[in-house]
């Protein structure tokens, strides 16, 4: 059952602006990386489904950072499926990210009342999942689909849609302040987050440093 209610973990969504996502098949390594990208301010963290075991480590990963770092909103990410994503509920997913949108996973995380950000690379895809309660739409793939053009342009005539580019988004500042002065309301980063040599050689300061830095610049974008 999820920690968090849905109200919480949307405003943080907003309030953060970046939403790390990540995974691995080792507990521990994931641990580390995700007290390393808390201690840089990204307390809002997707684990995706996209290994064998991904759900197993899911479910250690909950109860643990509840204790060690209960700041810290767990979600899942790449669910296809409601049966999937009914199962990451069940195991304490805050919240449940898709690459496409499907009404069925819709429906059951609005059962539970869990937040759904699905994957939406066109205007009729980001007003479905509106009529299905979709509060913040992944913008998805985020790069091919229109990059920061393709959120100014649908948020001119839809000042209500919220929406959240993933794929494409690097840390850069350029890149980032792009994003986000176009009207998105934060932005989804996976290897640019956590990259693989930092992971190799331990290097678990540099995700916190990266972390820091990109909410930083998000920061600036909206200040501006």
């Amino acid at each position: 059952m999820a920690r968090f209610d849905r109200l919480t973990v949307l405003n943080t969504f907003v309030d953060v602006g970046f939403v790390p996502l990540f995974y691995n098949d080792d507990v521990d390594l994931c641990k580390e990386v995700i007290h390393a990208l808390a201690e840089g301010g990204a307390r809002i963290v997707e684990f995706t489904n996209r290994g064998d075991q991904a759900m197993e480590v899911f479910k250690v990963l909950v109860p643990y950072f509840a204790k060690t770092e209960p700041q810290v909103i767990l979600g899942v990410g790449s669910i296809a499926d409601a049966p999937t994503a009914g199962i990451a509920m069940a195991y304490g997913a805050n919240f449940v990210v898709g690459p496409m949108l499907n009404p069925e996973v819709a429906r059951v995380c609005n059962r539970r009342k869990v937040a759904y950000m699905p994957g939406c690379g066109t205007v009729s895809e980001i007003s479905a999942a509106e009529e299905l309660g979709v509060e913040i739409c992944k913008v998805f793939p985020g790069t091919q689909v229109g990059g920061p053009g393709f959120i100014k342009a649908v948020t001119a005539p839809m000042p209500w849609t919220r929406l959240m580019p993933t794929g494409g988004v690097s840390a850069e500042e350029d890149n980032i302040k792009g994003w986000i002065k176009a009207g998105a309301v934060c932005v989804g980063m996976g290897s640019a987050a956590v990259r693989k040599e930092w992971l190799a050689a331990g290097e678990y300061d540099k995700i916190t440093e990266n972390a820091r830095q990109v909410i930083q610049w998000i920061k600036e974008a909206r200040a501006a």
